[in-house]
């Protein structure tokens, strides 16, 4: 059915071209929205397309097309700006944009989980070596926990949580993102050190993370998981199976990051096989919370 007025049309496009951008960049994330309700499925790929947009300003695609660094900062500048115009006016001629602000809207995330956020993706534009521990977790924050706080917000829209609730939910939203950040920050490696030279890990250099650095991280992403876990039986079922299945996935690939060598990291992106994916796919709708092994 056509929608009823232009606004609607031009949302519903909107959403629509958000969704594209999650298929297109996350084969693991994509999966686990399929277990979402439609509606929060469709917010959650609003989330994700603003913050891919975003990451891709910094991480390569604007630098390819010829744009020094200081270019690249006024365009994240120009999309920051434009994102906070959008969550006041609910509408943007960027439509990536539009489609977060009316989930944004719809759902009461606004400046202090976006603000962090591009103060990460900023802090990409920058030098990335040797950070202290409290440099190392303000950029975890930004670029990953308030992305999960923003997550939470869409589960549970429409849904009355005791306050005790919410603030378990939002502990194991933070821990689940920054689980799912250290993960990526180990499977790329060869690639954040060799070609962004970035090392993100706290004085960390570059080529100088070793056994010992892996396996306090492993650890780390262990203790996140866990606490994401717990929470789990919190969330309404639709979300609970899809966030089983995010930590399940996440899981899967700190176990192959826990059993490759540091050295190989350089070399090669660890991933999940299909057939392992699968099983925890299974296992998730089954409403076990623990995944299987990898």
């Amino acid at each position: 059915m056509r929608p009823s007025s232009s606004l609607a049309l031009y949302s519903d496009t909107a959403h629509t071209a958000s969704a594209h951008v999650l298929t297109a960049y996350s084969t693991s994330f994509s999966l686990a929205t399929r277990l979402l309700p439609p509606t929060a499925r469709g917010m959650i790929k609003d989330v994700y397309a603003l913050v891919r947009v975003a990451d891709e300003v910094v991480d390569g695609p604007a630098q390819e097309a010829g744009l020094a660094v200081a270019d690249c900062r006024g365009a994240l500048d120009a999309l920051e700006t434009e994102t906070y115009a959008a969550l006041r006016c609910g509408f943007s001629a960027n439509i990536v944009v539009h489609a977060f602000a009316a989930t944004a809207r719809t759902v009461g995330i606004d400046e202090t989980l976006v603000r962090p956020f591009f103060a990460s993706m900023r802090r990409d534009l920058e030098p990335l070596t040797g950070l202290t521990d409290g440099e190392y977790r303000a950029y975890v924050h930004g670029s990953a926990e308030v992305v999960g706080l923003m997550c939470l917000k869409a589960f549970l829209h429409g849904t009355v949580v005791a306050a005790a609730d919410r603030e378990r939910l939002e502990e194991g939203a933070r821990r689940l993102g920054a689980a799912f950040q250290k993960i990526n920050f180990l499977r790329d490696l060869g690639d954040d050190e060799s070609r962004l030279g970035r090392t993100y890990f706290p004085g960390a250099r570059p080529g100088g993370f070793d056994e010992r650095c892996k396996a306090d991280v492993v650890a780390e992403i262990d203790a996140d998981l866990a606490a994401a876990r717990a929470v789990l039986p919190l969330l309404p079922p639709g979300p609970r199976r899809a966030t089983a299945l995010a930590a399940g996935l996440f899981g899967a690939l700190n176990e192959r990051l826990r059993r490759t060598p540091a050295e190989r990291l350089r070399a090669q992106r660890v991933s999940v096989p299909t057939a392992v994916k699968l099983r925890i796919v299974a296992t998730a709708l089954a409403g076990a919370p623990r995944g299987v092994r990898a």
